[in-house]
């Protein structure tokens, strides 16, 4: 058996075939086969005996079996470049193999060959340092082609080739193709295959599939509904597998894990998708701390060999009080600095009327932040569009305005409220927030946090704008992990007719916090923590409610919910249920953040388009009237007016 594997990886596979040809055995292509059983690599049981950009100087005078998109040819196909997955490599037919070359004169780019050569040093001075291929070429003895493509394809399969992403999913096929999805599904691949091995392998939990046909969900999301056979009922795609893992645990799975597909019928987004797919983890007899030390160890264990930014742990912690105070927002990127200051104290009795009125409630205060060197790339118009971007989602009720202060090279002040500000206040706010010439400084006023998600979206909006200018703003090589904490566990509906569940309804409050669950449930904090990375939220999960009688009277009397569609779970959770708790991971947002995607689409193999739709099948389709029928469904079109 060694002798056999020495000759597979010298490639000289022809006295194996001939030997094994002589007996009679097998053919030439099922012997090469067999050989290929006896590697552990990315060519086993194929008909290649190496991947085209695995190619190296090591290979020289090897013989090879390749197998490939054509690239590119020229010289009439004398040069050939052939691609797969792992990379590019020049292939030299000869002028001599007079019966290869009417083959490759004609040969579309795209076209699906395989060769049969020889490795040999590229001639001195004709090396291509920039390839990884570079040093070497193969000079081609025999060619196969396996598939002739068609001419004029949609796009190029190229390198920085810039194309539409309409263009791009409507033939996602070939943009499969391209390096860049190569390496994003690869390492999507290979990072889930380490957090399976993790989970599995070192700390003994089961992967369960739970049904995607359910019933609908009260609170959350809003769900994709099914037809059934059965007149006037219908299944509900689920928005996470929550209750499923959570009788996992009344039964006894305490530790559970699955790459499950979920479902919400919302409006595609860059971060958003009509389905999706999470890491979703329940154990029992575990407390939050436990749940974030084990995803800080899956992540640092899982974590891409050739990705630079593997996170230290344990990942630093806030609350949801101190990332709004600092922020503005309960998922903030702590790449860059330009955190929110209170300087309500400095401000009192300024005679700035839009900060009167403000500091006169306990819940009131006046923050600012600011943007080091801001004049050198923000004009006046640049300042009034970034302030329009951040108050258009204001619904108009806090009538907030925000206040520039710009700071000219020789300290003079330039703002609307320049004149009511006497000097030691001036001086006050300056120290405060660090203010130096140059800069610029936002302020606004406001009750609760309302002001600070305002300045929390001026915030992001600066850092867009410096970026686009070419100011490094973010780094991106950093990977910021962050824990946020110690949610409200109910907020107030948008309409004002009650409350809400922050997060969602199973989840437990902080145990000093259950008595004011008849007093004052808007006061509650909540066991929930989310997992931020770089300003995105990656990941959500709570200790549950494992309480019959506290799930119950939270669905009825806080969120004013029918029990009776939770019936099944009320029921398990009295017939002995362990206290427990878990989490889920968006491994799509997980994915994009680490491949520097600017879209969850580009990790995604056969993602929607923004309105929900697939470009490439053209679903969602119409059905027939049968199909209707079977169903019980009835299509009614709005009458014209």
């Amino acid at each position: 058996m060694k002798f056999v594997r020495v000759f597979i990886h010298t490639a000289a596979i022809m006295p194996l075939r001939k030997l094994l040809s002589i007996r009679g055995m097998v053919s030439q292509r099922t012997c090469m086969q067999l050989g290929n059983r006896l590697l552990h690599n990315n060519v086993s049981y194929t008909n290649r005996t190496q991947t085209c950009g695995g190619l190296r100087e090591t290979d020289i005078g090897k013989t090879v079996q390749l197998c490939g998109w054509l690239q590119y040819h020229r010289m009439g196909g004398l040069f050939l470049i052939l691609r797969d997955w792992q990379g590019l490599v020049q292939c030299i037919v000869s002028q001599e193999k007079e019966s290869l070359l009417p083959l490759v004169r004609d040969l579309n780019y795209e076209t699906v060959v395989e060769v049969h050569g020889k490795v040999h040093a590229r001639p001195a001075g004709q090396e291509n340092k920039n390839l990884e291929t570079g040093m070497i070429e193969v000079h081609v003895e025999d060619l196969k082609i396996l598939n002739q493509s068609i001419q004029g394809l949609p796009f190029d399969i190229r390198e920085f080739h810039d194309v539409k992403e309409s263009l791009r999913m409507e033939y996602r096929y070939l943009d499969l193709r391209t390096k860049r999805m190569q390496r994003n599904l690869r390492l999507r691949s290979n990072m889930i295959m380490k957090m399976r091995e993790f989970l599995c392998n070192k700390h003994g939990f089961v992967d369960v599939e739970t049904p995607t046909l359910f019933r609908r969900t009260p609170g959350g999301a809003k769900e994709f509904i099914v037809p059934s056979r059965h007149p006037g009922k219908f299944y509900s795609l689920p928005q996470s597998p929550q209750q499923f893992k959570q009788l996992l645990m009344v039964g006894g799975i305490d530790r559970y894990f699955q790459v499950a597909k979920c479902y919400r019928d919302e409006g595609a987004k860059p971060e958003r998708q009509p389905e999706f797919t999470q890491l979703d983890i329940e154990m029992s007899f575990v407390e939050m701390e436990g749940i974030q030390f084990l995803i800080e160890d899956l992540l640092h264990f899982s974590w891409p060999e050739d990705l630079e930014g593997r996170p230290e742990t344990p990942f630093p912690r806030l609350t949801y009080q101190e990332a709004m105070r600092q922020y503005g927002i309960d998922k903030p990127d702590t790449r860059f600095d330009m955190t929110l200051t209170d300087v309500t104290k400095h401000l009192l009795d300024s005679g700035v009327q839009q900060f009167d009125r403000f500091t006169s409630s306990a819940e009131s205060s006046i923050v600012a932040f600011r943007v080091p060197k801001g004049m050198d790339h923000m004009s006046l118009n640049d300042i009034q569009t970034l302030k329009e971007a951040a108050l258009k989602i204001d619904d108009g009720k806090n009538k907030i305005n925000i206040i520039d202060v710009r700071v000219g090279q020789n300290g003079e002040w330039k703002s609307s409220i320049s004149k009511y500000l006497k000097p030691d206040t001036r001086e006050k706010l300056a120290a405060a927030t660090q203010l130096q010439s140059g800069d610029i400084l936002f302020l606004a006023a406001g009750q609760r946090f309302k002001h600070n998600e305002i300045l929390g979206r001026l915030r992001l909006e600066c850092a867009n704008h410096l970026q686009a200018k070419g100011i490094q703003v973010r780094d991106k090589t950093k990977f910021n992990f962050l824990w946020v904490q110690d949610f409200p566990l109910f907020l107030p509906k948008e309409d004002g007719s009650g409350l809400e569940s922050a997060h969602h309804p199973f989840t437990a409050p902080r145990p000093d916090d259950i008595d004011l669950l008849n007093t004052h449930p808007e006061k509650v904090q909540g066991q929930h923590y989310d997992l931020v990375l770089n300003g995105n939220e990656i990941g959500g999960g709570s200790i549950r409610i494992h309480n019959a009688d506290l799930q119950r009277y939270v669905l009825q009397d806080i969120l004013k919910e029918d029990p009776s569609e939770l019936k099944h779970l009320l029921e398990a959770l009295s017939m002995g249920c362990p206290p427990h708790g878990g989490i889920a991971l968006g491994l799509d947002r997980l994915f994009a953040c680490l491949c520097n995607c600017d879209t969850i689409r580009d990790v995604i193999a056969f993602p929607k388009s923004s309105d929900g739709k697939d470009l490439m099948s053209q679903a969602p389709s119409p059905v027939s009237k049968a199909d209707l029928e079977r169903y019980h469904v009835e299509i009614k079109t709005e009458s014209k007016k």
